[in-house]
């Protein structure tokens, strides 16, 4: 099951809070209502992962909103599955997974973010660091 993460939800629901604000500290916006619907009923179900397709569509859509607005790949431009490596060390996806990636749902696309930052091991995380950070510098003319 391609599933949405509890942590996607509260991550857009900050996003349209942000977006959005409430005027009187009370009164949500409708995308943040249903957002909320559906991370209440994971809470309450002691449920981590949300069917992406069983969602319903406002919430769905207020998702796919936020999902929007986060880096799609993870991709650093160092790609070791090209040299046969089962596991890219730049950004820590499968063959599989660099391979499928255009036709992957936005559930399955954050289920791969969501293992590769656990895991924490791709160059992305440690080594180039800095290639993925929005507000880097951009590195010397030699360096390049």
């Amino acid at each position: 099951m391609a599933g949405i993460h509890i942590t996607d939800i509260e991550a857009a629901i900050n996003w349209w809070r942000h977006r959005q604000p409430s005027p009187d500290g009370v009164t949500l916006s409708a995308p943040l209502r249903a957002l909320a619907q559906v991370y209440a009923l994971l809470v309450y179900y002691h449920e981590t992962l949300c069917d992406e397709h069983g969602m319903p569509a406002a919430a769905r859509q207020a998702w796919l909103d936020w999902y929007a607005s986060t880096p799609d790949a993870p991709c650093i431009a160092i790609c070791s599955t090209t040299q046969g490596d089962a596991v890219c060390k730049g950004c820590g996806r499968t063959f599989d997974e660099v391979q499928h990636w255009p036709s992957m749902t936005p559930a399955d696309k954050r289920q791969t973010w969501h293992r590769i930052t656990r895991e924490g091991t791709a160059w992305r995380f440690n080594r180039y660091a800095d290639r993925v950070r929005p507000d880097a510098p951009p590195p010397p003319l030699g360096a390049r």
